[in-house]
């Protein structure tokens, strides 16, 4: 795992004792996050993929700005599920980077870039759709999919801007000379690529941690949940509406949601706690007498958790397909609509979906 050396103290924590304490995160990333890591990789890449072509395909230019922010999140998600591959060999065991410098530093930046890409254009989405539905005067007159062109390059700017720090917080960290070969009875030997820098990084990095959470999490879903709740509450009392496809709405929104709070935002949330856990065992390092005080003084639970968060977050790039197909199996569904009779800007619309059916709201 990441280093854990003492950030302030002057007197040295042993090696013996970080390498202890490495040989219990090992465990678990050697015994299943490769495995299953490959195993999102597969789905993600496929589910995204197609639904990326669907979306070029399927519908009509120019792209409603809904479609415009579900091409970005396939694009997001696909450029996510490349960065598991390596992560999944390098905890293939005998966990061992041999990628190189720079391949260790973009991997772990562009994980970080789409993962924040991915947060953003769902909050678009569900921003777009809170519009279309809430305010549909306002959107029919004024929105354009040039609007939306922009708040996806601003999006993108702000990802790639937040997710900068990881190429230097980044590095790999070569073994010590002499150790041998690298294996799994030797893994002292073996290339680590960290995503956290040494000694006094480590509390800038923490620092780092809790700029992503507000800003990458937290903010992101309480923006996604204001405007479900308030296109929830528009539909929910939408006369023209049957009660199946009120509860078709409500089932799109829960799921949309439900995906994101229990991924994004739990992933951000555990990353703290492992940082802080760590900062607070460095602390206590070098007064250890014996590796297994070094070991019992891990906070495993907080590791635990955010490497759980690390398989959920993957986990929801395989769900957004689903998502997709649930609202649009051709790229053409309308659970709003009313009426033939009923020309109001909220006929024919998409609710809680990521796509909008064609012709409708074209500038």
């Amino acid at each position: 795992m990441q280093m854990l050396l003492l950030p302030t103290d002057t007197k040295p924590c042993l090696d013996k004792y970080v390498e202890a304490a490495d040989q219990q995160y090992r465990r678990f990333q050697e015994g299943y996050l490769w495995a299953i890591l490959m195993a999102e990789f597969l789905v993600a890449a496929g589910g995204n993929g197609l639904a990326l072509y669907r979306f070029i395909t399927k519908e009509q230019r120019p792209w409603h700005p809904a479609v415009v922010f579900s091409v970005q999140l396939a694009v997001s998600n696909l450029c996510y599920a490349l960065t598991l591959p390596p992560l999944a060999a390098y905890f293939y065991p005998p966990k061992n980077w041999s990628f190189g410098e720079v391949a260790c530093r973009l991997e772990r930046f562009v994980f970080t870039c789409n993962l924040l890409g991915g947060i953003f254009f769902i909050t678009c989405i569900s921003l777009s759709r809170y519009m279309v539905v809430v305010h549909p005067f306002f959107t029919r007159r004024h929105l354009r999919p040039k609007h939306a062109w922009v708040v996806t390059a601003a999006s993108w700017a702000m990802a790639i801007l937040l997710a900068a720090p990881m190429l230097g917080f980044s590095h790999q960290k070569e073994p010590q000379s002499g150790l041998g070969t690298c294996s799994r009875l030797n893994p002292e030997a073996c290339v680590k690529c960290l995503g956290m820098m040494e000694d006094s990084q480590l509390g800038a990095f923490r620092t780092y941690s809790l700029v992503l959470a507000c800003l990458g999490g937290i903010l992101p879903l309480l923006l996604t949940l204001m405007a479900y709740g308030a296109l929830g509450w528009v539909v929910l009392h939408s006369p023209g509406m049957t009660t199946a496809q009120k509860l078709h709405v409500v089932v799109l929104v829960t799921s949309g949601v439900a995906v994101y709070a229990c991924s994004y935002v739990p992933y951000h949330i555990t990353r703290v706690i492992h940082v802080d856990a760590m900062l607070h065992w460095t602390a206590r390092c070098p007064n250890f007498t014996s590796v297994s005080q070094a070991v019992a003084e891990l906070d495993l639970r907080a590791f635990f958790g955010y490497q759980t968060t690390r398989i959920l977050v993957p986990l929801a790039t395989c769900m957004h397909p689903l998502l997709y197909m649930a609202v649009a199996p051709s790229l053409d569904c309308h659970p709003c609509h009313r009426n033939p009779e009923d020309k109001s800007p909220r006929q024919g619309l998409p609710v809680a979906g990521t796509t909008t059916p064609q012709g409708q709201l074209s500038p």
